[in-house]
C-alpha cells in the first residue's frame, strides 16, 4: 500500500467520524425536546458507513476507504408521558419525548472523537514518513 493512499482512507474516515460526530450532537440537543404526537417527535438518528468498494475491487487495493451510506432514524420505542397540565399534552393528556439515551450518545461521542483523533495521527506519521523520505534525497 503506498503512502498516499493512507491519506485517502484517513481522510475518508475522518469524513465520516465527523458525520458522526454531528448526528450525535443533533440527537443531543434534541434529547429534552417534547411534542403532542407520536410522528412529530424527533427520532434519534445514526449514520451507516460502508466501505468504498468500487475502486478497490478492480485494482487489487489492500486499503479500502470508509463513507456514510446513509442516516437511519432509530427504532427504539418514543417515551409517552401523562402530563395533562404540559402545554404541548395532546387531547387525551400525553406529551411524547424522544428515544434518545443521552449516556448511549456520550459514549458515542466519546468513540467518534477518539476514532478521528485516531485518524489524525496516522496521516500525521505518514506525513512525517513521506517529508523523511523526502530528505534522504538530499
Amino acid at each position: 500500500m503506498s503512502l498516499f493512499n493512507v491519506f485517502n482512507v484517513t481522510g475518508s474516515a475522518m469524513s465520516a467520524e465527523s458525520v458522526r460526530l454531528n448526528t450525535t450532537a443533533s440527537n443531543m440537543a434534541n434529547a429534552n425536546t417534547v411534542s403532542s404526537s407520536a410522528a412529530q417527535t424527533y427520532k434519534a438518528r445514526h449514520p451507516v458507513f460502508e466501505a468504498a468498494l468500487q475502486s478497490a475491487s478492480y485494482q487489487r487495493e489492500e486499503s479500502v476507504p470508509v463513507r456514510v451510506k446513509a442516516i437511519v432514524e432509530s427504532q427504539k420505542p418514543l417515551t409517552a408521558e401523562y402530563n395533562p397540565a404540559h402545554p404541548l399534552a395532546n387531547a387525551e393528556g400525553y406529551i411524547y419525548k424522544p428515544n434518545v439515551n443521552v449516556m448511549e450518545e456520550m459514549a458515542n461521542m466519546i468513540s467518534a472523537s477518539r476514532s478521528y483523533q485516531s485518524n489524525v495521527q496516522v496521516a500525521d506519521a505518514s506525513k512525517q514518513m513521506l517529508m523523511r523520505t523526502l530528505q534522504m534525497g538530499k
